[in-house]
C-alpha cells in the first residue's frame, strides 16, 4: 500500500495519520480541488480533439478478393500445398479470428509447423494518448500483378546479390551499377532518381530530404554513443560475407509452412561498423524497438544547448534549466513512448487491412511461374530481369535469397514495423532538436568495417540525418530481403501518430512554450 492513500473529500492518509487537506503546506497557483478540475479537462479536451478528427478509409490493393488461391496475401505459418500455395481452410480460419477479434478464435487457427503467428491481437489493443491506431490511413499496397511490384521485386533481388558490396563501392562495382541500369529502364520504379535515373548515388536509398546527401548510412549509426558512464563504440556483430538462405525450394517451402530453416546463421567473428547491405540488414535483424533513436538522442543531447530546438524554453532563461519538461528525461521518455505506439498502428494495417505477402513468399510464385509448375498473373518486367536471372545462374532457382536463416516474421509485409517505428522515433527528435544544426566531425566506415574514417563532402544537419536514419531503420531489412520499398510508407504512420502524441501534450506544459515546429519527410513543416 502507497504511503498515501485518498480516503474520502478532503482527508487523505499518510504515514498511518489522517489529516485535512485544509492542513496541507502545498503552494501553488490552484487549490488541489481546481487543479483536480483543470486535469481533467485538459484530458477531456486532447480525447475529443481525436475523436472530432475526421474518420480516415482503409483501403487496400484488392487482391484479398481478386485471387481465389489468396497468392498475394501472407500466410506464412499456415499449412501450404507443394506450391507454397495455403490450405484455404486455414486462411479462412485465421480470417475469421481477425474478423471477430476474439481472442479463443484465434486459437484454433491451423498452423502448418511449430512456428507461432507473430501477435495478432495487438491489432485491438488501445492506446491512452495520441491518436487511435484504427484513426491513422496509409495508401493500398501496391497489387501483386503491378509493374510497381515487379520494380520493388526487381531491387530487392539485386539488394541481395549485392549484399557483401561496400556502400563506399557503389560507384564502381559492376553488380551496383548494373543493379542502378536496369531499374532506371523500369516503368514503374518508384526509387528516388536523379533526372529521371536510377544513379549508384541514389541506389537502394530512401526519398526523405537528406536521403541522398553524404553517405549512404546516418551519423548516428557510426558515431559513438555517450552512454551515462560508458560510451558505447558502434561496432556490431555480422553475418559471414556470402553466407544467403532460402534458396533451395524444400527449405523455403519448409519455411512457409512454419519450420526452421536447415541452414542456421553464421556470424563474422570480427565486429564491424556497418560498410555494406549485409551489416545493415543485421543490425535491423537485433535491435529493439528504439534503439537506433535512443543512441542518436544520446548523441544529440551530447552536444548540448547549441543542437536543441529554438523553441525550447529554457533556452531563453536565465535561471533554470529542462528536465522533466523540455530536458533529457522528457526527449528520451517521448521517444520510447512514440515507438511503442507506432508499432501497434503498424499490427492495424498489417493484419486487419492489407495483408500483403512478404517478399520470400513472392519468390517462391516467381520460381514456380518460371520453373513452369504454375501459372500467376505476374508482371513480365519483372520475370525479364536480369536481376532474376542472375540469381538462378548463382543459386539454380528463382528464390528470393534471404540474409536471415528463419527468413521473414510470421506478421503480414505492409508496413513495416520498422518504417512506422522509425518515422515516430525521428519525428520526436525532430521536434526537441534543431534540424539545422550541423553535425561535427562527420565520419564514413572504411570498405572493411574496421575502422571510421573522416568524412568531407556537404554539411551533414540533424534534420537530414535523422531522416536518414528513419530510411536506413525503415528500409534496412530490405536489404535482408524481408520487405519491400513500399513497405517504408511506415514512415509516415509513424510520423502520424509521433504528432497525434505531440498535440496531446502541447497544452500540458506550464512554460512560455511557442510549439513544436519541425519538417515532415514529405518536406513541407509543421507547427504544433
Amino acid at each position: 500500500m502507497s504511503d498515501k492513500v485518498l480516503l474520502n473529500e478532503g482527508k487523505v492518509a499518510q504515514g498511518g495519520n489522517t489529516f485535512n487537506q485544509v492542513e496541507s503546506c502545498e503552494i501553488g497557483p490552484t487549490s488541489t480541488r481546481q487543479r483536480r478540475e483543470d486535469a481533467f479537462q485538459i484530458r477531456r479536451n486532447a480525447a475529443l480533439f481525436q475523436k472530432n478528427l475526421t474518420l480516415p478509409g482503409h483501403p487496400c490493393n484488392g487482391d484479398e478478393n481478386l485471387f481465389v488461391n489468396k497468392i498475394g496475401n501472407f500466410s506464412k505459418g499456415l499449412p501450404h500445398n507443394h506450391l507454397g500455395e495455403v490450405d484455404l481452410n486455414a486462411y479462412n480460419d485465421m480470417i475469421r479470428a481477425l474478423s471477430t477479434g476474439s481472442p479463443d478464435d484465434f486459437e484454433f487457427i491451423p498452423l502448418g509447423g511449430v512456428t507461432k503467428l507473430a501477435s495478432p491481437q495487438t491489432a485491438y489493443a488501445f492506446e491512452m494518448v495520441g491518436p487511435d491506431t484504427h484513426h491513422i490511413s496509409m495508401i493500398p499496397a501496391p497489387a501483386f500483378s503491378s509493374a510497381w511490384s515487379a520494380g520493388e521485386m526487381t531491387e530487392l533481388y539485386w539488394l541481395a546479390l549485392t549484399r557483401d558490396v561496400p556502400f563506399a563501392k557503389y560507384n564502381t562495382d559492376p553488380l551496383t551499377l548494373a543493379a542502378a541500369g536496369e531499374l532506371s529502364g523500369f516503368s514503374d520504379f518508384r526509387g528516388p532518381k536523379v533526372n529521371g535515373v536510377v544513379t549508384t548515388d541514389t541506389l537502394f536509398r530512401g526519398d526523405t530530404p537528406g536521403d541522398l546527401t553524404g553517405p549512404y548510412i546516418s551519423q548516428f549509426l557510426w558515431k559513438d554513443i555517450p552512454y551515462g558512464a560508458t560510451t558505447i563504440v558502434q561496432r556490431y556483430r555480422t553475418t559471414a560475407a556470402g553466407v544467403d538462405h532460402m534458396t533451395s525450394y524444400e527449405d523455403w517451402l519448409n519455411t512457409q509452412n512454419g519450420f526452421p530453416s536447415s541452414t542456421p546463421n553464421q556470424f563474422d567473428p570480427t565486429p564491424r561498423y556497418i560498410r555494406n547491405g549485409r551489416d545493415l540488414g543485421e543490425w535491423c535483424h537485433r535491435d529493439f524497438t528504439f534503439q537506433g533513436f535512443l543512441g542518436a538522442c544520446l548523441i544529440l543531447l551530447s552536444y548540448g544547448p547549441a543542437a536543441l530546438s529554438p523553441s525550447n524554453p529554457y533556452l531563453r532563461s536565465a535561471t533554470q534549466n529542462g528536465r522533466s519538461t523540455f530536458g533529457a528525461p522528457h526527449i528520451l521518455d517521448f521517444v520510447a513512448r512514440a515507438t511503442r505506439a507506432a508499432d501497434m498502428a503498424a499490427w492495424y494495417q498489417k493484419w486487419l487491412v492489407h495483408r500483403r505477402l512478404r517478399p520470400e513468399e513472392f519468390g517462391g510464385r516467381v520460381h514456380n511461374q518460371l520453373t513452369g509448375t504454375a501459372n500467376y498473373p505476374i508482371n513480365q518486367e519483372l520475370l525479364d530481369s536480369q536481376a532474376i536471372a542472375d540469381v538462378y545462374s548463382k543459386f539454380g532457382t528463382y528464390l528470393l535469397p534471404q540474409a536471415y536463416a528463419e527468413g521473414c516474421p510470421t506478421h503480414p509485409s505492409y508496413p513495416a514495423g520498422h518504417a512506422c517505428v522509425a518515422g515516430a522515433g525521428a519525428t520526436m527528435l525532430k521536434a526537441f532538436f534543431k534540424e539545422s544544426f550541423v553535425i561535427p566531425n562527420p565520419v564514413v566506415a572504411s570498405t572493411d568495417g574496421l575502422s571510421l574514417l573522416p568524412y568531407s563532402g556537404p554539411a551533414l544537419t540533424v534534420g537530414g540525418e535523422l531522416n536518414k536514419l528513419a530510411s536506413n531503420i525503415g528500409l534496412g531489412r530490405n536489404t535482408a530481403g524481408v520487405h519491400y520499398r513500399s513497405d517504408g510508407e511506415g514512415l509516415k504512420v509513424g510520423e502520424a501518430v509521433a504528432i497525434g502524441i505531440l498535440q496531446d501534450y502541447r497544452k500540458t506544459y506550464n512554460e512560455n512554450f511557442s510549439g513544436f515546429s519541425f519538417t515532415k519527410f514529405d518536406g513541407t513543416k509543421i507547427v504544433i
